[in-house]
């Protein structure tokens, strides 16, 4: 039987994933009402009357022309594994065009390789190593590797190649296992054991000097922000308004109470680190983190993150994910520091099969693609 691709009701897309226990933040359908600049659809793939997979589509028009952009945020939610992923992926490309759609963008969450902390580690310090795909990885799954051959099999064309961040989600994730193989939850001195000596004794200076870190509310996102601004503009990106958490945060936990949270670290009364923290079942994130340049030294970002680390394995989480590394391991790339910040915590560097784009109207992707350069 052929499948199909058909609008669902959102409830009925969020109880595939609740069903399902793991799934990006970024296809609930809460998460098409937090990016309001884009139309939002909540798909379902059937196979006869099976649902088998969902979708949040994201449509992005064109400037002056009614074609669009069909974009699924680390989507869809299917079992890669499945013999009929082919004909899933034509189901979609089918939707789209009868949506007008000039082109797909496909993430799929399907891990391809990856590198356990005592690797990364090493590679950094190898001189002759400038990017991580150029360490041998402790592991390259099957499943990585068949969907990336069939996507390109079936003219879908990789996107974001390059050892910075791009303009989509992330390829490269750092990770941690909350889990031992048998699948029991890890003890605090079981990951206080797979973090770095820097990050052991950091957590002990925090508490020492009497960092405190709680849960805060929504009106505690403005808090966060301040100091997200000053983030911002230390570290030299453009930040987001208020607005945008506030948005989010009222999506995300209208649909499901609890899924986001914000954290915050004081020291003596003075807000020394802040953050935001998404779960969706087994699954935990570090979403977005700020920190003051004033009092570093009592190291609330470590702290900040120890706390949300244990509050995922408590909440039921086996894995408590830091997001998006790039993939320069160069002493002079301008994002070493972050990634020497996240290999602390042990775990795990991961890279997806990455985003894939299928043109429908090439001229029209071709085009896309321009304007994105020049942005």
């Amino acid at each position: 039987m052929s499948i199909r691709v058909d609008t669902i009701p959102p409830a009925q897309h969020l109880e595939f994933i609740e069903a399902l226990g793991e799934a990006s933040f970024l296809q609930l359908p809460s998460w098409g009402q937090a990016k309001p600049e884009w139309r939002s659809e909540s798909i379902g793939f059937f196979d006869g009357d099976t649902l088998t997979g969902v979708g949040l589509v994201l449509y992005r028009q064109l400037p002056k022309l009614k074609r669009y952009l069909a974009y699924l945020p680390e989507g869809p939610v299917l079992d890669w594994e499945r013999t009929d992923v082919e004909a899933h992926l034509d189901a979609l490309v089918a939707h789209a065009r009868r949506r007008k759609a000039f082109a797909v963008r496909i993430g799929p969450t399907v891990v391809h390789r990856r590198w356990l902390a005592p690797t990364v580690k090493a590679a950094i310090a190898d001189e002759q190593i400038s990017v991580l795909s150029e360490a041998a990885p402790d592991e390259t799954t099957l499943v990585g590797t068949r969907v990336m051959r069939m996507l390109e099999h079936l003219g879908w064309q990789p996107q974001g190649e390059g050892h910075g961040f791009a303009a989509g989600q992330p390829k490269f994730n750092y990770q941690v296992r909350l889990t031992d193989v048998d699948g029991a939850a890890l003890s605090d001195d079981a990951l206080l054991k797979g973090m770095n000596q820097l990050w052991r004794r950091n957590i002990k200076k925090a508490e020492k000097l009497g960092v405190t870190v709680t849960r805060g509310e929504r009106a505690d996102l403005a808090r966060f922000h301040e100091i997200y601004l000053e983030t911002a503009a230390r570290d030299g990106f453009v930040g987001r308004g208020l607005d945008y958490f506030e948005t989010m945060w009222d999506a995300l936990n209208q649909e499901t109470p609890d899924r986001m949270r914000v954290y915050l670290a004081e020291h003596e009364g003075d807000l020394v680190a802040a953050t935001t923290w998404i779960r969706v079942g087994r699954h935990a994130w570090y979403s977005y983190g700020a920190s003051t340049t004033a009092k570093r030294e009592v190291r609330g970002s470590n702290a900040i993150q120890w706390q949300m680390m244990r509050d995922a394995r408590d909440a039921g989480a086996t894995v408590y994910d830091l997001r998006g590394i790039t993939e320069g391991l160069a002493a002079d790339d301008p994002e070493i520091g972050l990634i020497q910040f996240k290999v602390g915590t042990g775990g795990e560097a991961v890279a997806h099969v990455g985003e894939w784009d299928r043109p429908i109207n090439p001229l029209l992707h071709f085009a896309f693609q321009q304007y994105l350069k020049r942005r």
